[in-house]
């Protein structure tokens, strides 16, 4: 579905991308875009950045009380421009906001070593740049989470 969404329009937000029901068990898992830059318009975050990101958005999920039982996965996109967040169960994107604002509060405000960033727990452990992380996490948090619109929570026509 993301390769439909006009990415030369595409602004920081959180989107959901695409809502999924297995036809056996009727389970539905909704995938959201948490779109941290604008395609194509700002730089992409560097690997450093964004693998931290992902270390520490991963623990604060893993262990947020009302939602992590539902948290299926949180990583980056390939194209470095923001990642996904899988969530059991069927969600608008309004929904996600507080738990995505909160997750990036964390990372905004995090200090100390990295979870995970060790040799036996991460196979590329050095590569990460926890200020890095926390500026794109505040940047993030003012563009599109602090205050979101209708065109940080759908994606444009």
């Amino acid at each position: 579905a993301s390769f439909t969404v006009n990415h030369l329009v595409l602004e920081p937000g959180v989107y959901v991308s695409r809502v999924d029901e297995d036809p056996d068990t009727g389970a539905v898992v909704t995938t959201f875009d948490l779109r941290l830059t604008a395609p194509n318009r700002e730089p992409v975050m560097d690997t450093a950045a964004v693998h931290a990101i992902e270390h520490l958005g991963a623990t604060y999920l893993r262990n947020e009380p009302h939602w992590k039982e539902k948290v299926i996965y949180f990583g980056p996109m390939g194209c470095r421009t923001g990642c996904y967040l899988i969530l059991a169960g069927d969600y608008q994107a309004q929904d996600a906001v507080p738990l995505v604002r909160d997750t990036f509060r964390f990372i905004a405000g995090y200090e100390g070593e990295i979870p995970g960033a060790a040799p036996k727990d991460c196979g590329n452990y050095l590569d990460q740049n926890l200020p890095m992380a926390r500026f794109l996490a505040k940047k993030y948090l003012a563009e599109a989470l602090e205050h979101p619109t209708e065109k940080n929570l759908h994606y444009p026509e």
